[in-house]
């Protein structure tokens, strides 16, 4: 079964975000769950692609103490089978400590590698979301009037939250350029 039949049998429609159109290109925007004033629009999406709300699967703060951030993830996911990648988005109205966002990075992966072992165990697909490029993105200052886009941290692969690639005042955002496509 294919890995985006698996994921929409899986996460539930209300944890999705639906793509919109325009021009024949897919794009979205994703707002900042605590501030409905800042957004990000991310355009030419690969038609597979499916954008999951993680803030939408509740804080295991029930079971982990939250010590070491294990409690925190980023704000969305996004998953495109055509192009084998998984972005990890954490939005900010303004900005926050680096470390914190990292540890919002690192617990979007977690969800994701969650996920990957339910595809795994209870859909018996044992190669499932394998072989995917892992990008991770702070997205900055979202509520502010738009200014040119600006990368301010951008490591040559941003695959580990610690290089995560730092986009300030989104303006023009697109798939292949946060993907590092």
């Amino acid at each position: 079964m294919p890995d985006m039949e698996i994921l929409t049998q899986m996460i539930k429609e209300t944890a999705r975000v639906q793509l919109q159109e325009e021009y024949g290109k897919a794009f979205v925007t994703l707002h900042e769950p605590q501030a409905p004033d800042s957004s990000a629009t991310i355009r030419n999406l690969p038609s597979d692609t499916l954008v999951i709300k993680v803030d939408a699967f509740r804080s295991p703060d029930d079971i982990f103490n939250g010590s070491n951030g294990e409690c925190k993830r980023a704000d969305y996911v996004i998953i495109s089978l055509e192009k084998k990648c998984i972005l990890y988005i954490e939005i900010k109205r303004t900005k926050d400590n680096w470390e914190q966002i990292v540890k919002q990075l690192i617990g979007a992966e977690c969800f994701v590698k969650y996920c990957q072992e339910i595809g795994k165990s209870f859909w018996k697909e044992n190669s499932f979301l394998d072989g995917y490029e892992h990008r991770f993105i702070s997205i900055g200052h979202t509520s502010i009037a738009k200014k040119k886009t600006r990368i301010t941290k951008n490591s040559p692969i941003h695959d580990s939250p610690d290089k995560a690639m730092k986009v300030d005042w989104p303006h023009h955002l697109q798939f292949n350029q946060l993907a590092g496509l």
